[in-house]
């Protein structure tokens, strides 16, 4: 019996194993690997605090790109929205968890298909520790020291945590004053008010930070740091659809030219006193065919010169949460710096924390009780230390991309690229991991077709 192995179970792992389960015609054995608490909600849908939103309008997170609607159906099923709006509802923005419980309770219902098929579907609360593939299987090191063999394996990792800030003193990363992984509960919990809180990074994760400090009864001073200080954007002129971008491009642009395209029509909507949401989003469709035009020199150029820029251009909040985030700056809560950490040192009451003040142009400190590394999750696999896919990496069974933004793969059948620049005919990978590939590789619009068609590939059949 083929015996297929999913290690993660946050979106892509869950709906890879539920399309599975739907396509397949004959009995088989699929493995999902994961710690309990995981399982189909992975870090974006099993948050530590319920005032954590979606930042995509229900009526966009379907978990199947042929039932656009099967969120919102689901959502207006339950007795908390029945009597809303339904118009209205397609148009919020919910709570992350209830998207965990979507997801849930697709699982369940697919276990339910399993069942019905001969299809074993086991889940395995566990870490991978080590894997190798043979000419006959992949082998799983798992951390209760325990050996798994299967005929196929999709790595469906999603994001690992922040890399540690380069700061002279490097002891400072085992304080327990500071938090490298922004999506534990502990990040808000047990604060005493006496010094602030300073946020490394200024993107979407210090929001969600900031609100469950706030939740948590935390009233003192947040500070938040990033290299170039950007305000985060609101969602704006939802459902506003804009076009003219896309009809005046082609496929040979450079991008420069496509740089100069989207100035000149965010420039013209501003006239109409239109903000350069809409330009944006009419981007989107057509951002990981965009991505794979660019030469190597032309995407080294965007990290360096417009990552920044896209990413809040891009990842916006809901207008209500950007408001609350603005009154807490006009109240002096909540301080937006732009600069860079020099280093940290700790005393026992507080960490002294050393930086330059971009604006200012000088160096300055603060005393503050403790540190959350809020800067995005580490795409470097050479980064994360003691983990089994930098173990992957150094025995030449995966490659990374140029930028190390995530793993060379076969992006029609999903197949990982070895060392020797061949695809593995027994490992796969889709979600983030592809972000190298195609850029945009996280979204639920994205994740859905990609677990599709890797179930399509991967399924049961008699043949």
């Amino acid at each position: 019996m083929k015996r297929i192995g999913i290690i993660g179970g946050g979106f892509s792992g869950t709906m890879t194993a539920v399309r599975l389960i739907e396509k397949s015609e004959s009995p088989g054995e699929i493995i999902l690997i994961d710690q309990q608490h995981s399982i189909h909600k992975g870090i974006a849908y099993n948050p530590y605090s319920g005032k954590h939103l979606l930042n995509v309008v229900t009526g966009k997170m379907s978990a199947y790109a042929e039932q656009p609607e099967h969120f919102l159906d689901w959502i207006m099923e339950r007795e908390e929205f029945n009597d809303m709006e339904r118009t209205w509802l397609s148009n919020a923005f919910l709570p992350r968890h209830l998207y965990g419980e979507y997801l849930g309770e697709i699982l369940e219902k697919a276990k339910q298909k399993a069942i019905a098929k001969g299809i074993k579907l086991k889940i395995i609360d566990c870490y991978v520790t080590d894997l190798d593939v043979t000419e006959h299987a992949v082998i799983l090191q798992l951390d209760k020291q325990s050996e798994l063999k299967v005929n196929q394996c999709v790595l469906t990792t999603g994001n690992n945590i922040p890399r540690n800030p380069e700061i002279h003193t490097k002891t400072f990363y085992n304080s327990d004053k500071y938090f490298q992984n922004p999506w534990e509960k502990t990040v808000v919990k047990n604060i005493k008010n006496q010094f602030p809180i300073l946020i490394i990074g200024n993107g979407l994760t210090m929001v969600d930070t900031v609100l469950g400090l706030l939740e948590n009864g935390y009233d003192g001073t947040i500070y938040s740091i990033s290299p170039n200080g950007f305000n985060i954007l609101p969602h704006r002129h939802n459902g506003l659809k804009y076009t003219k971008l896309i009809e005046e491009s082609n496929e040979k642009m450079s991008l420069y030219e496509w740089v100069k395209l989207l100035n000149k029509h965010i420039k013209s909507v501003r006239k109409l006193g239109i903000s350069a949401e809409p330009v944006i989003d009419s981007l989107r469709p057509h951002t990981q065919r965009i991505w794979r035009s660019l030469s190597d020199r032309e995407k080294a150029l965007f990290m360096k010169r417009l990552r920044h820029l896209w990413g809040v251009a891009r990842h916006r909040i809901p207008l209500h949460i950007h408001d609350k985030i603005q009154q807490l700056r006009i109240d002096g809560k909540l301080h937006i710096l732009s600069g860079k950490i020099i280093d940290c040192k700790e005393s026992e009451v507080a960490v002294m924390v050393e930086f330059y003040d971009k604006k200012d142009e000088k160096t300055k400190s603060i005393n503050v009780s403790r540190v959350i590394n809020c800067t995005g999750p580490e795409t470097d696999l050479m980064q994360i230390k003691n983990h089994y896919l930098m173990n992957c990496l150094l025995k030449g069974m995966l490659t990374q991309d140029k930028l190390k933004l995530g793993i060379n793969t076969n992006t029609e059948t999903f197949q990982v690229i070895n060392a020797d620049g061949q695809p593995h005919s027994r490992l796969f990978t889709i979600g983030s991991n592809l972000k190298g590939e195609l850029w945009e590789s996280t979204a639920v619009n994205e994740l859905r077709i990609q677990a599709d068609k890797l179930a399509e590939q991967l399924k049961f059949s008699e043949n």
